[in-house]
């Protein structure tokens, strides 16, 4: 069977597709990724034979795609959350498709069209990646979901990052992701996680190096870590609120502090504090101070049960959906 993925172009849409198509790659179906080019180089080394559709450096739209359905006359297509332009391409093709979530369901306001308001493509499955527990209740009540494991991805760090954990100290991971993060506040949570004597890895991510300044000893801060290999390590994370950095610190069952600053952080940051597994702080309230304060009673030190258990529950429940390798095998059933 030949399947076509496509996605936006960027670390945090396409990421999240990666697994199941290497699962669908490794159950011997022929795999194309559609997508701009800033995403080439992982899809490539996975041999997912990534192209970039018509002039699409971000965004793909259906007519982008449709020559390249005729071309590939692909038997199913999957297509992320981000595109309903190709969930149009293929409907108008004649050629079944799933939806492919990123995160949670994602809210209105935040510049991308919800694939469930899409009236051409309306009815269309979805694969959803994040915990049941945690999703909108309207989606899990309304759409066909099909749950697909969560599993991180992440490339290789360029200069290469040691992952390890180098003292007793508390170890933490602090990142900002790759689209709103700042200088301003990625300096004010590396004072804050700092002063409390704790280990931190830094992913700077879409902030400069050196912005950030100069660091203490038990402080290291990189472009960018090998997120998957890290998270199993750290006893906190402290981020933006990314669907990526959520998902991958709930499948490890590690307390978070979030602090969102654009898109669906703040929907993720909400939930996740409800459920209690997070504590977050809006951007009023996240200067140095408050982020040491909740970091500090997050970390393993203060015991913060409530929270641990509640992260250790949520992993458990990630760990007990069907795995990317489980729904590849189920893929030809959604091609006819």
């Amino acid at each position: 069977m030949r399947v076509l993925f496509a996605s936006l172009a960027s670390v945090g849409h396409t990421y999240p597709l990666i697994p199941l198509a290497i699962a669908a790659r490794d159950a011997g179906h022929e795999v194309h990724f559609a997508a701009g080019p800033e995403v080439h180089a992982p899809l490539a080394a996975h041999g997912l034979r990534p192209f970039r559709p018509g002039d699409a450096f971000y965004e793909v739209y259906a007519e982008d795609l449709e020559p390249e359905l005729a071309r590939l006359r692909p038997d199913l297509v999957v297509h992320e959350w981000g595109l309903p332009g190709a969930a149009v391409a293929a409907q108008r093709a004649g050629i079944p498709g799933l939806w492919h979530g990123f995160g949670r369901m994602l809210p209105e306001g935040i510049g991308l069209e919800r694939p469930t308001g899409n009236a051409e493509v309306v009815g269309r499955p979805h694969l959803d990646i994040w915990p049941p527990s945690l999703q909108d209740k309207d989606f899990l009540a309304t759409e066909r979901r099909i749950e697909l494991r969560p599993v991180a991805f992440s490339t290789p760090a360029r200069p290469p990052v040691r992952v390890s954990r180098r003292t007793s100290r508390p170890f933490v991971y602090l990142t900002l992701g790759t689209a709103f993060g700042t200088p301003e506040l990625l300096r004010a949570a590396l004072a804050g996680l700092a002063a409390l004597g704790a280990e931190v890895v830094v992913a700077a991510g879409r902030v400069p190096v050196e912005q950030v300044g100069e660091v203490p000893d038990h402080v290291s801060v990189h472009q960018w870590v090998p997120q998957a290999e890290l998270l199993p390590l750290v006893d906190l994370v402290v981020h933006h609120g990314g669907s990526g950095t959520t998902l991958g610190a709930l499948a490890v069952g590690v307390p978070q502090l979030l602090l969102p600053q654009g898109a669906d952080q703040f929907a993720n940051a909400e939930t996740l504090a409800v459920a209690g597994v997070a504590v977050r702080l809006l951007p009023g309230e996240a200067d140095a101070g408050a982020i040491a304060e909740q970091a500090d009673r997050l970390l393993p030190r203060h015991g913060n049960p409530e929270q641990r258990e509640a992260a250790r529950l949520i992993a458990e429940e990630i760990a007990g959906m069907p795995s990317p390798a489980a729904v590849a095998r189920l893929l030809p059933e959604y091609a006819t």
